[in-house]
């Protein structure tokens, strides 16, 4: 009998003395500094909605919890090899070395952080991620010294360009002494849940089952179906579904996630009226939603939209969605190509600056 078992683990349960492998056919690490920039962000605030200077360490343990997703593991010969999730755990493990870098001289560092980055056997150390290539590498960003990536695979150089990142966006106000809480907070609060099969055809029967037969929609696909169940005219309703149609396979020709990176910068720069303090216990503004869950909150907001008709679901894809998607795909392309009159936008997209497509709009 093969069996699959799901589990919910803490990252100390997860990668204390753990050992992941991965298939040479799907080794690259491909995060860039948009993905980097999320994870922290998610992280360091919902971190933020409990902390409070003055706390004792141990009220750590009452703070919120945040799901972090799943990863899937196929064990096999001895070894767990992930089959989904590896960009995830190699981000963490970039986050939880600087987290050990910056609190390495400190009294009230968090001292076994270090179980959970490598473990060492007769004098070799590996990273819980085990992948030969990358040693030397995570060798060299663990002991903080410098590294010549030149001529590297595309892992090397994201893996440095992400650590880089990290070390860029953490927020400065966690270095002080909110940092050996966050640390804390983020080993005992943050939960994944460990899926792992006994054989590779059921670690990717599982895989496709979660990502390409449709059992989670996205939220591009939950906001069409909501503004398409709107509208009372069977036949308008086809028509704007076909319009739809068209202008998402325009924006997804720049990416996988261009639909949703649009209706996030088109919200936010039109509709946003508030965004989340930092503070304990603050509620997250129409910023914060928006970057997570936009098709609830154009649900939660119809009135605020003005979506009270038929023929305001209408109006908002045919019109409002049309139009700037249509002015979102000229900015995006004048990132990556030189355009007259919109030369800041590809200085910007050059320099990495993530925020202007929202500016922009």
């Amino acid at each position: 009998m093969r069996e699959i078992l799901g589990k919910a683990k803490t990252i100390r349960e997860l990668l204390s003395g753990a050992k992941y492998s991965i298939d040479y056919y799907q080794r690259e690490y491909r995060w860039q500094n948009k993905q980097v920039s999320e994870l922290i962000d998610d992280l360091t605030g919902r971190f933020q909605e409990d902390y409070e200077e003055g706390h004792a360490r141990e009220e750590v343990e009452k703070y919120g919890h945040y799901f972090l997703g799943s990863i899937i593991i196929s064990h096999k010969n001895g070894q767990n090899f992930i089959i989904d999730g590896q960009q995830r755990l190699t981000t963490l493990t970039l986050l939880l070395i600087y987290l050990h870098n910056l609190q390495k001289d400190r009294e009230d560092a968090v001292h076994d952080i270090e179980k959970m980055i490598f473990s060492q056997k007769y004098g070799k150390k590996s990273f819980n991620i085990d992948v030969e290539e990358r040693l030397a590498c995570m060798e060299a960003i663990f002991e903080d010294q410098p590294f010549d990536d030149t001529d590297s695979p595309e892992s090397i150089q994201n893996i440095l360009a992400r650590y880089d990142d990290i070390k860029d966006l953490f927020p400065s106000e966690l270095t002080g002494n909110a940092l050996p809480y966050f640390i804390d907070w983020l080993i005992e609060n943050v939960h994944l849940v460990e899926i792992t099969a006994y054989s590779d055809e059921d670690a990717y029967t599982i895989f496709e089952t979660m990502n390409d037969r449709g059992l989670s929609l996205t939220p591009t696909e939950m906001l069409k179906g909501y503004l398409l169940a709107n509208i009372s005219d069977s036949q308008v309703k086809t028509r704007v579904n076909g319009n739809w149609k068209r202008t998402i396979d325009r924006l997804t020709r720049f990416g996988k996630d261009e639909d949703a990176d649009f209706f996030k910068a088109w919200l936010r720069s039109q509709r946003a009226k508030t965004i989340r303090e930092r503070k304990k216990d603050a509620t997250p503004g129409d910023f914060d939603r928006i970057g997570t869950e936009f098709h609830r909150w154009v649900r939660d907001n119809r009135d605020e939209l003005g979506l009270v008709q038929s023929t305001d679901f209408v109006q908002m894809v045919e019109h409002e969605i049309a139009f700037y998607a249509r002015e979102y795909m000229k900015i995006r392309s004048a990132g990556s190509t030189f355009t007259q009159g919109l030369e800041h936008i590809f200085y910007n997209a050059q320099n990495g600056f993530t925020q202007q497509y929202v500016n922009a709009g």
